[in-house]
């Protein structure tokens, strides 16, 4: 599946393809002409409640598995997008997800996520297709 995910600062690749990013914030004193990415689709990050929330900024942090909980409720207003991307993905468009240049764990990061919801409508889109070939 060509879908990548990668920090918004981490070197660009030919393979790349389509790279977004998908942080609620823009990389903060970055002028325009350094953007490393093609579209930022904020709406795609968490809300900035659930980064506030994980990053303890009004009390103590929510674990893991609270974050992808709500992150994932959280991206069910954003089927349309998510199934934008999936249409690219499944035409073999290689797109890259980009994160926060702070984000350095991959495996506990929104981004990761998004790939597996994005990854799960082209599974979906799939099976629809091969039912209605039937």
């Amino acid at each position: 599946m060509p879908i990548k995910t990668k920090r918004w600062n981490d070197p660009k690749e030919a393979d790349d393809g389509f790279r977004i990013l998908i942080c609620r914030y823009r990389p903060r004193a970055l002028p325009k002409k350094d953007e490393t990415w093609d579209q930022w689709y904020k709406d795609l990050g968490p809300s900035k409640e659930l980064h506030a929330d994980f990053y303890g900024k009004h009390g103590p942090p929510i674990g893991w598995e609270e974050y992808r909980k709500r992150y994932l409720e959280e991206m069910q207003a954003q089927r349309e997008l998510i199934e934008g991307l999936a249409e690219l993905v499944a035409e073999g468009k290689p797109i890259t997800l980009l994160c926060s240049s702070a984000c350095e764990d991959e495996a506990h990061c929104h981004r990761t996520l998004l790939r597996e919801l994005i990854g799960a409508q082209i599974e979906a889109d799939s099976n629809k297709k091969n039912l209605l070939d039937s």
